[in-house]
């Protein structure tokens, strides 16, 4: 006897959740019937695969190499079943994607009615990761193609979608949301800069632009989204570096919202559509680029200027 596929997926969810109870949830199983599969699994293998206990569940040595290998195993197996749909010619079945936080709430809703409309037997599961774990759950086979900035993916294949600026966000009162016109690097010098926490590539390219403009990125907040850096720089906490998809979204969604692009080459950010070289869906990915494409580049359509605050005539 081997272990089954629908073991390894047991055992696998296992390892991803932490909890027996979890990972009956997470694949619409009852919980007794996947400890009485897993626990079969390790009877055939003569192992123990998982230390259970009250706060959750761990996986051994020997149980997180064999979680390794089961992902090989089944995402061949997913890669098989593609293989056989794509003798059809069309982009149908489940992919699962991953994205950047500071993409995907911006870029998705507008391309995923695009892409239910072109390919109504797509099924898509979208989760938002920081940079370095999409890059590990894109490797392991746990997703099948990301959102991201490619340098952070070398080992992988990738489809340039859109080149993104950045933008300052600042509170009402202060000069930088007077101004009409671009920011340059010069009028951020001595300012604190307000940025996402560890793991987030957005982090490490607002932190060498403060760099170059003698800024500093605080030390005292890291945000957790970028919603909570534009209402840290709305009540004067600091200047928060923002990215144009989310700028221009939600400067539209408010027009009260006062933006401004930094012009500096550094304030800039290439985002792709990365997927694992040799993977069967390649030719649909693509399809798939190309729509994820068309939909940035109307949403990154740049805003109409505001007129600048005419003076008020002095009184002689």
């Amino acid at each position: 006897m081997r272990p089954t596929l629908r073991q390894m997926q047991y055992i696998v969810a296992v390892a991803d959740t932490g909890r027996f109870r979890d990972a009956a949830e997470l694949l619409s199983v009852s919980q007794p019937s996947l400890s009485e599969q897993i626990s079969d699994a390790e009877a055939q293998l003569g192992i123990t695969l998982i230390e259970r206990s009250r706060t959750g569940a761990v996986m051994t040595p020997v149980g997180a190499e064999v979680v390794r290998r089961a992902r090989i195993i089944l995402t061949q197996v997913e890669d098989m079943k593609t293989v056989a749909r794509q003798a059809a010619g069309d982009v149908v079945g489940r992919y699962r994607l991953g994205t950047l936080p500071t993409i995907g709430p911006y870029l998705l809703p507008s391309a995923v009615r695009e892409l239910h409309q072109l390919y109504p037997e797509l099924r898509m599961s979208v989760r938002e990761e920081r940079t370095i774990d999409l890059d590990e759950k894109l490797n392991d086979g746990r997703l099948d193609l990301i959102i991201s900035t490619a340098e952070d993916h070398v080992y992988s294949e990738s489809m340039q979608l859109f080149d993104e600026q950045l933008y300052a966000c600042a509170a009402p009162d202060d000069p930088l949301s007077e101004r009409g016109d671009a920011i340059q690097l010069s009028d951020l010098k001595g300012r604190e800069f307000l940025s996402l926490g560890y793991g987030h590539r957005l982090s490490m390219i607002v932190q060498n632009l403060a760099e170059a403009a003698g800024a500093h990125v605080s030390t005292e907040y890291e945000g957790t989204s970028l919603d909570a850096l534009r209402q840290m720089a709305g009540m004067g906490a600091g200047i928060a570096i923002l990215p144009s998809l989310y700028a221009l979204v939600e400067a539209r969604k408010d027009p009260s919202q006062v933006v401004r692009p930094i012009d500096h080459p550094l304030a800039r950010r290439q985002i792709s559509l990365v997927w694992r070289a040799g993977s069967p869906l390649e030719a649909n990915i693509q399809k798939l680029g190309l729509v994820f494409r068309d939909v940035a580049a109307e949403l990154l359509t740049p805003l109409p200027a505001k007129p600048q605050k005419k003076e008020k005539p002095k009184r002689k």
